[in-house]
């Protein structure tokens, strides 16, 4: 079979390619995946099994997202030294202190807070589609949910929400072309979430503290350690990255399946209480981010597979989750899957996703939400996808919210 894992045109026209993920499985889990000179990236080792990107997740040690960072495309080194200040960048100890300090915003406690203004927000954002003459989920739906969940957390006004989805786009979607035009723009929206981060630390400074988490962040934790301002404005940027783009593409995607999947749904309609594991199976399903890079430290193996210190590695989730030997019939989308123990988070170790109860809580809602008023939406248009290997994401899904 011919293995194309990161063709963004493949991936815009039909998603993420499934039958390459299922050959490589069973016929070479570990694979050398050739690089591509005119693009400027190397060859690398495609891991596609579930238990082997576990085993690259939880050894930071081996498989580093320092050393030459954790997205896929390479950067010049002038860019590398500053990305390893961002959380996603770095390897135990330094992660593990700085994850100390950010956690303090999201864990279940917290996040738990935020339900009932989620189920609020939901609601308002549903009534305003409704007056709609066209609906696009994701633009009237899938998109502001996550964006007035974010400027909560970082005490932001709601009328930033515009802003802040049109430098997530860009951010993520340099290289579709109705979102940036070249990578450049890409950076320049990075500078300018950073200078929006600096505004924010120094209104909280001037103006005093108030309870969200750029409040949280700036202050000192009981050992006295606290976020420099580099350190500060990437977790911001990163933030706005993962807590938009994960939710957003795991809503619209799981929308898409329940549209595929119509039992599904009725399932869903008939019984609400499913709205727990419908949110872990949209994300098993959808696997909103589909790989993450990482480097080898020394010489090492997986599945027997010799692998060089310096090798590119790179894992892929939205393969890991449809792993046979994991799964019963992993193909079938099933809203009530127990267990279901994907790994559309991360495959544990230290970069299990920070936000993972806030997504799973944001997509339960939003279901729950939509069950309850409108059990007959259905789709009116074809979906459009994101032309990224990153992100397996869905601009565009007409929908109609009522008969």
């Amino acid at each position: 079979m011919e293995v194309n894992l990161v063709d963004q045109d493949y991936y815009a026209r039909r998603g993420a390619p499934y039958d390459q993920f299922r050959w490589l499985r069973a016929n070479a889990p570990v694979f050398w995946h050739e690089g591509d000179a005119e693009r400027g990236w190397p060859g690398f080792w495609a891991v596609t099994r579930h238990e082997d990107v576990v085993h690259v997740s939880r050894h930071s040690d081996l498989f580093s997202s320092y050393r030459r960072l954790a997205l896929f495309n390479e950067l010049p080194d002038e860019q590398v030294e500053l990305q390893r200040l961002m959380l996603l960048n770095q390897d135990p100890p330094e992660h593990t202190r700085r994850r100390s300090l950010v956690n303090r915003g999201f864990t279940p406690r917290v996040i738990g807070r935020l339900e009932e203004h989620i189920r609020d927000i939901c609601r308002q954002l549903i009534d305003e589609a409704e007056q709609l003459p066209e609906v696009d989920f994701v633009r009237d739906v899938a998109a502001p949910l996550p964006l007035y969940v974010i400027c909560e957390l970082l005490g932001a006004p709601v009328e930033d929400r515009e802003k802040i989805f049109e430098w997530s786009n860009r951010l993520v979607g340099s290289e579709d072309p109705e979102y940036a035009a070249s990578p450049e723009e890409g950076q320049a929206a990075a500078m300018e979430v950073y200078a929006y981060a600096d505004a924010l630390a120094a209104a909280r400074k001037e103006a005093g503290p108030r309870d969200d988490i750029v409040t949280r962040l700036l202050r000192p934790d009981d050992n006295g350690e606290v976020l420099g301002q580099d350190e500060f404005d990437l977790f911001v940027l990163l933030l706005i990255v993962a807590g938009n783009e994960t939710t957003r593409n795991a809503a619209s995607g799981g929308m898409l399946a329940m549209f595929e999947n119509p039992a599904q749904w009725a399932r869903l309609v008939a019984d609400p209480s499913l709205a727990v594991r419908t949110a872990d199976e949209i994300v098993r399903w959808v696997s909103p981010v589909n790989l993450f890079r990482r480097t080898a430290t020394a010489d090492t193996e997986i599945r027997g597979q010799k692998i060089s210190e310096g090798d590119k590695v790179v894992v892929f989730y939205g393969s890991a989750n449809r792993d046979e030997d994991v799964f019963d019939l992993p193909d079938v989308f099933d809203i009530a899957r127990d267990p279901n123990p994907h790994i559309g988070f991360g495959g544990g170790g230290a970069h299990f996703c920070l936000g993972n109860h806030l997504a799973k809580l944001e997509l339960k809602v939003l279901f729950e939400v939509l069950a309850e008023r409108f059990p007959d939406i259905r789709q009116t248009g074809a979906a459009t996808r994101l032309r990224s290997n990153f992100i397996n994401g869905i601009k565009t899904l007409p929908v109609s919210l009522r008969p």
